[in-house]
């Protein structure tokens, strides 16, 4: 495994430049905390239980266990993350399976264009199909070196940078392949259906 951080295509562009104040979108305020914000409380899988599934619209649906998941190639990211609530915390990284790699794993119905991110807890977040490929999305499994911990989504967090954080879902379980839009938790609740930092998607009518 490269030990230098994986930085895809759809990650660079969002960096804009070298410059700090180039790579806070508008509206947000930098820190170097890692705050913690959840829908509800922190659920604890054992990894014995724990399973990840592609399913929806494919020909056939695919699942790991935790041991199968963690032989999947693995890569390294350094992302700039911003959340809803306005903050941008710079160069986090993290280690997982790319989006891209678990879709090699299944064969696409031609109608699919979303997909519905579900997590343990019942928490869902709708995304575009045309969000989480081509190197735009992974699953987490480790922060700073260290296994994901509950509170920031652990065993397993869905990572979609350059989108507002309540889309990257925590405490992952699976990703649905739909044909048409489905409103997730905080979409259904007057969150912006996308969520694009740099054109302040925050709210439906933003």
């Amino acid at each position: 495994m490269s030990e230098e951080p994986f930085v895809s295509r759809g990650f660079v562009g969002k960096r804009r430049g070298g410059e700090q104040k180039d790579r806070i979108p508008p509206g947000q305020y930098l820190t170097d905390d890692f705050p913690v914000l959840s829908a509800g409380p922190t659920p604890y899988t054992p990894l014995d239980q724990w399973t990840f599934t592609m399913e929806g619209l494919v020909k056939e649906k695919a699942s790991w266990t935790w041991q199968e998941f963690l032989k999947l190639p693995m890569q390294k990211y350094m992302v700039d993350i911003s959340c809803v609530t306005k903050w941008t915390k710079l160069d986090m990284q993290w280690e997982g399976v790319s989006l891209d790699t678990l879709l090699e794993h299944v064969e696409l119905d031609r109608q699919a264009m979303f997909v519905t991110a579900y997590s343990d807890g019942g928490y869902t977040t709708n995304i575009p199909l045309t969000d989480v490929i081509n190197g735009q999305s992974f699953i987490a499994l480790k922060y700073d070196d260290k296994p994901l911990a509950p509170e920031h989504g652990g065993p397993a967090r869905m990572v979609v940078p350059h989108l507002y954080f309540w889309k990257s879902a925590k405490w992952i379980r699976g990703i649905r392949l739909m044909e048409k839009d489905k409103p997730g938790f905080w979409e259904a609740l007057g969150y912006h259906n996308r969520g694009d930092p740099w054109k302040e998607e925050r709210y439906w009518n933003d």
